[in-house]
């Protein structure tokens, strides 16, 4: 059975586009509910990097800026030596509702990796979108 390419999910925030934004391209908002520190070149090209307390790291590289309605980046799958071109793309597009901001996150790529590095991912990605916009929406609502 192929491996779907494609993860979408669509969570609304009572949050203004501009908080949700920020939490979502700056080092603060990123290592706040994505992980435990960040830093980011928010421009196309740009490196960014997520870290975890416990030593995990993940490297992703800026794909598009649209302030303040697109965000997209690359990720690079871990596991793999530096020279796969193996990643998948993330997008968040931010929509102005009468509510605060509608977030839609999509994130392709798992088909053209390698079939036991994509299931494992496809499901960890599934499994894990819910989990990261619960995080995004306690700091949004601390913040």
């Amino acid at each position: 059975m192929a491996i779907p390419d494609r993860i979408e999910r669509t969570v609304e925030f009572a949050h203004p586009p501009a908080k949700v934004w920020a939490a979502l391209t700056t080092a603060e908002g990123l290592g706040s509910w994505f992980g435990d520190s960040a830093a980011i070149d928010l421009r196309p090209g740009g490196p960014a990097e997520v870290r975890w307390d416990g030593g995990y790291l993940i490297d992703l590289t800026v794909e598009r800026v649209e302030e303040p309605t697109v965000f997209g980046f690359a990720w690079k799958m871990p596991g793999l030596p530096e020279d796969e071109p193996y990643h998948t793309h993330v997008e968040f597009t931010l929509e102005p509702i009468a509510a605060g901001t509608r977030l839609h996150v999509v994130e392709t790529g798992f088909a053209r990796m390698p079939a036991p590095i994509a299931d494992n991912e496809f499901t960890g990605h599934t499994q894990g979108w819910p989990k990261e916009l619960d995080d995004l929406a306690g700091y949004l609502d601390a913040a």
